[in-house]
């Protein structure tokens, strides 16, 4: 918290400010007359709640384009929050906004840490949720800080907006500790990434139209721009999700890409050509916030081989995008059925094809059409492994299961689930 007497000049100056500027006829948008105000208002006490440097920066878009908060605050140049101005006497209550200013709350809803306000009133939400609300000025256009007079709601009103701005400044992700509950909170943040990349290829100077081309022209001759949207989105999500679980010291982009080198070198070099300088630039608010996000998770929480990751991309297209995981038909197994027909499979490979060795047997080969998150292929390994160590004993399984897997082929369109089988296997 601030002092109260720095905190309490620092408002008035905030408020005597806007008094003045709206005293000009200047022929601007209110929202833009009050983007340096604010600004500098969160720079000046943003010190005072934490141990860095606080910035912010602000989105400038054509009026066609409100796909995104109108500033973006930084500490250390690391990303804590956005702030969305509205004119004076608007009011910062969203959820009684209409037309166009609802459907842009529609889409900020998922933000982990967004500000709403009109000088006057400051609602703090938490991914769509309200936090905090304060108002300090009825119409801080003509009477600024006159409005502030001393009484006890005066000292209450800025005691509350101080423990705002300082709540807004510490935002930490909160990650949950189940792959499920990790699969839900990244969701909705690919889900403005795609939202993001579909409204940049509407654009006439659209910085990702060379790119979709050629997704289109080497992979998928048929993807359509909302198809392509979706294909990044989901892309850099579970590229940037692997690269942390590779041991990436951060997410920034030569440091993911080099951690997934190696392993996984298709989805480093999708991660290489997603982050050139001007794409990501385009894409910049959706992009921090999901690496910021990612970067917060427990790897150590979760092992690779655990049967939760077997759902997590069904709970992740679930809450991305329910009509597309019922088009793609993405719902998965139960491992103890896959199981029993890997089990069953290799039986008849025994008595009916007479391969002692079933799925180890050199002439053996194994192919999955649409492998999903791996459940397939693990069971083959895990029955092949159980084979080589009746028969051979352990010491003999990973050269034979390295036999194995070249002749173990699998396929699957979507990224999701590519990466969750990778990350298993």
């Amino acid at each position: 918290m601030t002092s109260a007497n720095f905190f309490t000049q620092a408002v008035h100056e905030f408020a005597a400010a806007i008094v003045d500027n709206f005293r000009q006829q200047v022929n601007a948008q209110p929202e833009d007359q009050l983007k340096p105000l604010v600004g500098d208002l969160i720079s000046r006490v943003g010190a005072a709640y934490v141990n860095g440097t606080v910035a912010y920066r602000t989105e400038v878009l054509p009026d066609d384009v409100d796909g995104r908060p109108d500033m973006g605050i930084t500490v250390d140049t690391l990303l804590v929050g956005h702030i969305e101005l509205k004119a004076p006497g608007a009011g910062a209550r969203p959820e009684r906004f209409t037309g166009r200013n609802r459907q842009q709350w529609k889409r900020f809803q998922a933000l982990p840490n967004l500000i709403y306000t009109d000088g006057g009133e400051w609602s703090l939400y938490r991914s769509g949720k309200l936090a905090y609300r304060v108002r300090i000025s009825d119409d801080i256009t003509s009477t600024g800080p006159l409005t502030l007079s001393p009484s006890l709601p005066h000292t209450e009103r800025l005691t509350n907006l101080d423990s705002l701005l300082n709540d807004f400044m510490n935002w930490q992700p909160v990650v949950p500790a189940t792959a499920q509950g990790v699969a839900e909170f990244l969701a909705p943040l690919a889900r403005i990434l795609r939202d993001e990349v579909t409204a940049d290829l509407d654009r006439n100077d659209s910085l990702l139209r060379a790119l979709a081309n050629e997704w289109s022209n080497l992979l998928f001759p048929e993807t359509d721009d909302a198809q392509f949207a979706d294909a990044y989105a989901q892309t850099l999500t579970y590229a940037l999700l692997l690269a942390k679980f590779e041991g990436a010291e951060n997410l920034r982009p030569a440091t993911a890409v080099d951690a997934l080198r190696g392993e996984h070198d298709l989805l480093a070099e999708a991660l290489s050509l997603m982050e050139v300088p001007s794409v990501r630039d385009r894409l910049l608010m959706p992009v921090e916030l999901l690496e910021r996000a990612i970067d917060a998770i427990e790897t150590i929480q979760f092992s690779q081989h655990d049967d939760h990751w077997l759902y997590f991309y069904e709970d992740f297209l679930g809450a991305y995008d329910p009509k597309l995981r019922k088009d793609r038909g993405v719902y998965f197994t139960p491992v103890e059925v896959v199981r029993c027909q890997v089990r069953l499979a290799a039986e008849l490979l025994k008595t009916r094809f007479g391969k002692s060795l079933a799925f180890v047997d050199d002439d053996v080969t194994v192919l999955d059409p649409a492998v999903g998150t791996g459940t397939y292929p693990l069971a083959v390994i895990e029955n092949a492994s159980n084979t080589i160590q009746d028969r051979s004993g352990p010491g003999a399984v990973p050269q034979r299961l390295g036999d194995l897997a070249k002749r173990l082929h699998a396929f699957e369109l979507l990224v999701g689930p590519y990466s969750v089988a990778h990350l298993r296997i």
